[in-house]
């Protein structure tokens, strides 16, 4: 009797895990640092520019952008696990730069070489390659959750780990886990031959298709506003709410947990019921009222507690959603160009929300950032409105023997 061909075989299975692993580890190396950053940059030399702050959080964002491609490019050449071997080298190298910086010039730099190691293109390029077509979105889908699941983590840990080991120990962290990983895509992600040559598809076919073009502003925009707000929630929790680094945690860990609560029930009703449209629009929606509840939570504790559960809750549908839309929208012998340009412009949208998001708080104040944040949700939801949403894809049936 044969599997249900609903269900993703156990290759399948492990190779979505490890590569959504390997994956959250990248994203690691910009989240584990976000909720304590802006605290701690106060303490060294040129900590007292956010601007400078701004840049150290969005240079991450600005070399992945510049990479992403080229690394694609490459892993169609010479293969995708030598690729994403390494550009996790090169990201422990920056992990180690920055754990060593004397002060925020160096502390860029560091930041410049960990987003150097752009590997996204690249994975989610093997994932598409060790799937077949009929699961790829789900396992897409498990890519895309690995991002809000390492975000959630990193908002709960950080300030604990940040309390016990310090900044340093931080990036040491990310670094000797980058080794990790090397370790894990070797031992269990299967090889695939270097893919064959083939005429490319018009790259305009990819950079011009206004369903994708509506996805990519959306990575874009959502990775702005949450680097933008991380720029100024620390802050806020400690003028507002009066609590130090070290117990923002109080603050993360229920907000975490109930947005998951929330968030899992969602997906599910997204993809297998068919209501992709209400649920994906839903959370833009609810990204922009949370904008606007942070910029009137005032003094109050409970009610900035409330707003970020709500935005985990609208970050963790979209990151998981967003992704697959992609691999199910584009053009079957351009998915590999289509999540490149994806990434890329997540990357971007890392790049700008940081270095914007800070200068903005150094020059207008921390509300304008919030109010900022809500008119870029607003513009993304009025686009995504009038996007066609592929219909959920199901496996063919296997006759039994």
């Amino acid at each position: 009797m044969s599997d249900s061909p609903d269900r993703m075989s156990p290759q399948e299975r492990r190779v979505g895990a490890s590569l959504a692993a390997i994956f959250a580890l990248r994203m690691l190396g910009l989240f584990i640092i976000l909720p304590v950053f802006a605290l701690h940059a106060a303490q060294m030399p040129g900590g007292d520019n956010r601007t400078l702050i701004g840049l150290a959080l969005g240079a991450y964002g600005l070399t992945q952008a510049l990479f992403q491609i080229p690394y694609g490019i490459a892993s169609d050449l010479i293969g995708r696990k030598p690729v994403i071997v390494a550009g996790l080298l090169v990201f422990a190298f920056g992990s180690f730069v920055a754990a060593w910086a004397p002060d925020m010039h160096w502390m860029i730099v560091g930041r410049v070489l960990q987003g150097m190691g752009a590997i996204s293109a690249a994975v989610t390029a093997l994932a598409a390659d060790l799937t077949s077509e009929a699961h790829r979105t789900k396992v897409m889908a498990m890519i895309g959750s690995s991002i809000g699941l390492v975000f959630a983590l990193s908002l709960v840990g950080a300030p604990l780990l940040y309390g016990w080991i310090g900044m340093s120990g931080l990036f040491i962290m990310t670094g000797l886990l980058a080794f990790g990983a090397i370790g894990l895509l070797i031992k269990t992600v299967p090889q695939v031959p270097k893919p064959a040559l083939r005429s490319p598809l018009p790259l305009r076919e990819v950079l011009f298709n206004r369903d994708l073009l509506r996805l990519n502003l959306g990575i874009g925009t959502l990775h702005m506003i949450q680097m933008a707000m991380f720029v100024v929630l620390p802050h806020a929790l400690l003028a507002r709410g009066g609590l130090v680094a070290a117990e923002h945690w109080k603050v993360y860990l229920p907000a975490v947990l109930v947005s998951f609560a929330f968030m899992v029930p969602a997906i599910i009703a997204a993809e297998k019921r068919d209501k992709m449209r209400p649920i994906f629009l839903g959370a833009i929606v609810l990204v922009a009222l949370v904008q606007g509840g942070l910029l009137l939570a005032a003094e109050n504790l409970w009610l900035l507690a409330l707003w970020l559960m709500l935005f985990f809750v609208a970050f963790n549908i979209l990151e998981a959603t967003l992704p697959s839309l992609v691999s199910r929208t584009a053009p079957p012998a351009a998915k590999g160009a289509a999540l490149g340009v994806y990434n890329t412009t997540q990357a971007i949208g890392l790049f700008v929300g940081g270095a914007g998001g800070g200068f903005i708080a150094q020059n207008l104040g921390d509300n304008a950032v919030f109010a900022i944040c809500a008119v870029l949700a607003v513009v993304w939801m009025a686009v995504a409105a009038s996007m066609n949403f592929p219909q959920r894809r199901v496996a063919p049936t296997t006759p039994t023997v």
